[in-house]
């Protein structure tokens, strides 16, 4: 299957259930530093602040860092919150996501088109959405409910997410708790040029 999709992969969206998620990452949450990071810094990373709202912040997170952020509409909305991010902290960025209402209509508007049935904010949902890319040879994490990106490791130029050492500093580690935890689904989507 791997060989039918387009290359080079360098953006990863990891869906899993909560089981899987804690299993892989409940021992490496607490070592990861408070963010602080604004202005130039190797990636964009902003906290998760809006509920039931960690596929927006993956599929953002990606856009925002993929091929250094080409993939954003020169002008559109999005363009000019990206401009404003920037140059906070991460405190600000996250009020800046949480109060923006192109992002709570785009959100809206996705999620009533979807088939599944869009959660109440009370309710618990259960699943994580996590975002890896790789930029200039390094590989990030970017999930918005840590506290800050999380350096993966170095990929040389000619590989991608999804050869071995790719998948190692991506998936490999939850796709191997989805062996032994009891779970309701693990999903990747890889991000392609092209």
């Amino acid at each position: 299957m791997l060989s039918l999709l387009p290359r080079p992969v360098n953006a990863l969206i990891l869906l899993c259930d909560e089981s899987i998620y804690k299993a892989t990452r409940s021992k490496v949450e607490s070592t990861i530093p408070e963010y602080t990071g604004c202005g130039d810094s190797p990636v964009l990373w902003m906290r998760q602040t809006i509920g039931h709202a960690c596929g927006l912040m993956a599929h953002l997170h990606v856009v925002l860092n993929l091929d250094n952020g080409k993939h954003v509409t020169p002008g559109s909305e999005l363009a000019k919150l990206v401009k404003q991010a920037v140059k906070l902290a991460p405190k600000e960025r996250a009020e800046l996501l949480y109060n923006s209402k192109f992002l709570e209509e785009a959100h809206m508007d996705a999620a009533s088109e979807g088939s599944s049935i869009v959660p109440l904010p009370q309710d618990e949902c259960g699943f994580h959405f996590v975002a890896f890319v790789k930029k200039e040879s390094e590989v990030w994490e970017l999930n918005g409910g840590l506290n800050g990106p999380l350096l993966r490791g170095s990929l040389e130029e000619d590989l991608d997410l999804l050869s071995d050492q790719g998948l190692d500093l991506t998936v490999r580690d939850f796709l191997r708790s989805a062996e032994t935890e009891v779970h309701r689904g693990i999903s990747i989507v890889a991000v392609a040029d092209g």
